[in-house]
């Protein structure tokens, strides 16, 4: 006769257990009452496995670690130094996609948008101006830094 643990209780052969809802099971696996190896406990696995391995090539599910789409810069963008204090960037206006009239806050964005491509993400832009550029275009220069 093999070992018994008095803890584990043994089942019954002739007593039937009760049959779970949907909601209970459910419940289970949100509170992941089920121990290792067991059927549902395998369930659950497979289910996390396969969001975490599937959900990336699901279109338009993203979390939001896709690079950027950097835009097709149409002209040169000029970036000099600024003495140790960052950088000094000129990008023409076709470049930056700036609406007439707007605000302070979406002037800033759309010049970090332009830049983006040259700098990274991590740049801070400090001010800026528009100016002609040796050519005769208009330009922004932009004066950021890390």
């Amino acid at each position: 006769m093999p070992p018994t643990n008095p803890a584990v209780p043994i089942p019954q052969t002739g007593a039937r257990q009760p049959r779970r809802t949907i909601k209970q099971i459910l419940l289970s696996y949100f509170y992941w009452t089920y121990s290792r190896g067991s059927f549902h406990y395998d369930v659950m696995v497979t289910l996390i496995l396969l969001f975490i391995f599937l959900t990336p090539h699901i279109p338009g599910f993203s979390y939001g670690d896709r690079p950027s789409s950097a835009a097709v810069l149409t002209h040169p963008i000029q970036v000099i130094g600024d003495g140790g204090h960052g950088v000094i960037i000129t990008v023409l206006v076709s470049d930056a996609n700036v609406p007439t009239g707007a605000s302070y806050m979406v002037v800033k964005k759309a010049l970090r948008k332009a830049i983006e491509p040259v700098t990274g993400d991590a740049e801070f832009i400090e001010k800026w101006e528009t100016v002609t550029d040796p050519q005769g275009n208009l330009a922004w220069k932009v004066w950021a830094h890390r």
